[in-house]
């Protein structure tokens, strides 16, 4: 921000993605290809540049080789400028171990923020669907003089054990208690059935972030995470303040997708986030390019159709050879569909290849499956059990590579 208060971005990209297996069997969760070119580190990096942060560090532990390399190639600031967007590995600086949890992993690279000396750091997390301005929150925070700010949104109250709960008080901006995954958290005022759910964005003023972690360091029971830890610490001395993530507006925006957030953190959320992506009218639309999500482009030709090959309701990026039907499903560059063959309702990752007469419905393939010709995905849910991973929504998922045989 020029001329403006200086604002450092910490991304935290370290986290193993448990429940996304098979497709984090071989790489970091903000890794994994989303709506067919992107990763979904790109969202979260793409919101910050576009807000005007452009001092960024992404920091990585689990199988983080391809995120590296993603950031490294894709996200090129102007040095010119002084301004970046670096992958941060896990640097054992205070001793022979791997971050303990997020609030650990900033502590261990605070070098990062001794080089900067920034006025304010945004640590943002890696793995989530959405666009969000952030200096409309970096405004609030300012104007409120808040020691942290936590960026909320409104969802079910059935779903609060899945987040983070924020309880404002009666000004509606001060945090009251922040409530990790609870099972019966009050409402909302005026909306009993929502509560606040923290989005894992936050602002902090630079000497509060500091003295929080290292005072949490020493705290043996702690278990060193940002939500878990450092906001209910702040929290407790009436140091942070929520804010709402509904009044943010980007440019470009319809009333449809106004306010989409979406962790994908499962098969599941991670299936019908895509489904949100195809309709005419999508739930979320990555075509606005007021505020373009961007990514790596590998300068490959076109999706072609041919041989009666035709696809309605779905994502085909370039590359893609359509020559059976495919409907209702997101296709990543260099998928090959051949004659005869059906693809519905799925997402299929790079260079798979769907055989001649094959058949896959409500599935995840990750990058280079082979589908045999004939060979069927999505037909005997008894099959499937037995050979691939199924969520709980019946979602299918292949890793990369799996065999499927005939």
């Amino acid at each position: 921000m020029r001329g403006g208060p200086s604002v450092l971005g910490i991304v935290l990209a370290g986290g193993e993605g448990k429940r996304l297996q098979p497709l984090t069997a071989d790489r970091a969760k903000p890794a994994v290809t989303f709506g067919g070119t992107y990763r979904l580190v790109d969202f979260v990096l793409s919101n910050l540049v576009n807000g005007d942060v452009l001092r960024i560090c992404v920091l990585t532990q689990y199988k983080s080789h391809s995120l590296d390399r993603h950031v490294s190639t894709t996200w090129r600031m102007s040095s010119l400028l002084g301004n970046y967007v670096t992958p941060v590995p896990a640097q054992q600086r205070l001793g022979p171990r791997w971050y303990l949890g997020s609030a650990d992993a900033i502590l261990q690279s605070l070098n990062l923020v001794h080089d900067e000396q920034p006025d304010y750091i945004a640590v943002f997390g890696a793995d989530h669907v959405y666009r969000m301005d952030p200096r409309q929150m970096l405004k609030q925070h300012i104007e409120n003089g808040a020691a942290v700010t936590v960026a909320g949104i409104r969802v079910p109250r059935a779903e609060a054990s899945s987040f983070g709960v924020i309880t404002p008080a009666r000004d509606g901006t001060k945090v009251e208690r922040f409530l990790e995954k609870p099972t019966d958290p009050p409402g909302l005022p005026g909306s009993p059935n929502q509560v606040y759910a923290s989005m894992g964005n936050y602002l902090f003023t630079t000497k509060t972030l500091v003295d929080a972690l290292q005072q949490d360091a020493e705290d043996e029971s702690s278990a060193h995470d940002m939500g878990g830890s450092i906001l209910p610490l702040l929290t407790e001395r009436g140091m942070a303040q929520v804010y709402d993530f509904d009044g943010n507006h980007v440019p470009g925006e319809t009333s449809r997708d106004h306010g989409y957030w979406r962790d994908v953190g499962t098969l599941d959320s991670y299936y019908e986030a895509h489904m949100d992506l195809i309709s005419d009218h999508p739930v979320f639309n990555l075509d606005n390019r007021r505020w373009p999500i961007y990514t790596h482009s590998d300068g490959l030709p076109p999706a072609k159709f041919c041989a009666g090959g035709i696809a309605g309701e779905s994502i085909v990026s370039p590359g893609c050879v359509i020559r059976g039907q495919v409907t209702r499903s997101v296709l990543s560059p260099g998928v090959t569909v051949e004659e005869g063959a059906v693809v519905q309702g799925s997402v299929l990752h790079d260079n798979v290849r769907i055989g001649r007469g094959a058949v896959v419905r409500g599935a995840v393939l990750d990058k280079n499956v082979d589908v045999p010709p004939g060979a069927t995905i999505g037909v005997n849910p008894d099959r499937d059990e037995e050979l691939y991973t199924v969520s709980k929504g019946g979602v299918i998922a292949l890793g990369k590579g799996q065999t499927v045989p005939m």
